[in-house]
């Protein structure tokens, strides 16, 4: 006998099903997040099992990983193209490890992308990073408003970096303000020296790798960008062609037609956002940086708009790393731009 799993997981809890070749249930309980009493559970049909669907939630590392190394076949299902018929009277966690089982045995399941286990905490490493990145410039932005609304000064962002505690009284005069900026630099400075530290375990571990000295040939991509590129896209070959990793990317617009209208849009979500923030990125450093590319964005903006031409720009970026991750090769100017 051939039986199907399928797993709900929650934050401490997981609903495991088990389905036969004829899609009857088998096995279904609520099981505890104790990976030893899961395996234990499954192991009384261990022989039997053709594979797992797990879920694509915030905590499946744990659960995946240790059934993978207890042998099991795991697939990783993709929730937002696997969603059960709207028009249901019922459901509940039973009946959504079923579903979830019962999608493997037809064939017809959507899976996501299982990141191997040995590179998935470098990139979770750097995505730490693109976090503390984000609290550092909320620290530069409260300093300008602070310093704009009590004296009308604007200060850049390179001046706030280079901002000495002692200097902050020179800016501003109520000591209460003086107070609240220096709080705000000395947490700023702690958080620049955590991203230099992230930064450079990073590319320690990234530099050797051939692929991450040819994505650094695509222009506005450096040595950040291309950590991003690298670490987000995983094994390149799995998407079968550029047009698949461009939509992975969100490069790619998403609408709805009907008799030639159109009715809306998609899953605009659907796809990478760090992959996203990347190609966008660098395709202002492109625009910024190269005449060729310039001239490109200048061409669609005056036929369309500023957004569409950027995004125009990323997306052809990002087709090209495509090619360049593939086969390991330099980027070519002339074949994106022409």
């Amino acid at each position: 006998m051939r039986l199907y799993g399928g797993i709900d997981l929650h934050s401490n809890n997981s609903v495991t099903a088990l389905v036969d070749g004829e899609g009857c249930e088998a096995y279904c309980e609520r099981l505890p997040n104790d990976l030893g009493v899961i395996v234990r559970e499954l192991g009384r049909f261990r022989e039997a099992v053709v594979g797992i669907v797990v879920e694509s939630t915030f905590n499946w590392y744990w659960l995946v990983d240790g059934l993978m190394e207890a042998g099991y076949r795991m697939h990783l299902a993709n929730t937002t193209a696997i969603q059960q018929y709207s028009g249901l009277k019922h459901g509940d966690d039973q009946s959504d490890a079923l579903w979830l089982a019962e999608m493997l045995r037809l064939g017809v399941l959507r899976e996501g992308y299982i990141y191997p286990k040995a590179e998935r905490g470098l990139r979770d490493l750097l995505r730490q990073r693109g976090r503390l990145v984000q609290q550092r410039t909320g620290q530069i932005l409260s300093i300008q408003n602070q310093v704009h609304r009590s004296t009308g000064k604007r200060l850049s962002g390179n001046a706030i970096k280079a901002l000495e505690q002692e200097q902050v009284g020179g800016l501003v005069s109520d000591p209460n303000l003086v107070l609240s900026i220096v709080a705000n630099l000395g947490v700023l400075g702690c958080l620049s020296e955590h991203i230099r530290s992230l930064e450079r375990a990073v590319l320690k571990q990234a530099k050797p790798r051939p692929e991450f000295r040819w994505l650094q040939t695509v222009p506005g991509i450096g040595e950040v960008l291309g950590l991003v590129v690298l670490l987000e896209t995983g094994e390149v070959r799995r998407f079968a062609a550029a047009g698949n990793f461009s939509s992975y990317c969100r490069c790619v617009a998403s609408q709805r037609l009907s008799n030639g209208k159109r009715k809306g849009k998609g899953n605009v979500k659907n796809g990478n956002r760090y992959l996203a923030w990347a190609f966008v990125e660098a395709a202002h450093f492109a625009i910024r940086y190269y005449p060729v590319i310039q001239r490109f964005y200048q061409r669609k903006e005056a036929r369309t708009n500023a957004v569409v031409a950027l995004k125009t720009v990323a997306h052809k970026l990002a087709r090209a790393s495509y090619y360049v991750l593939r086969d390991q090769v330099p980027f070519e100017m002339t074949k994106s731009f022409g």
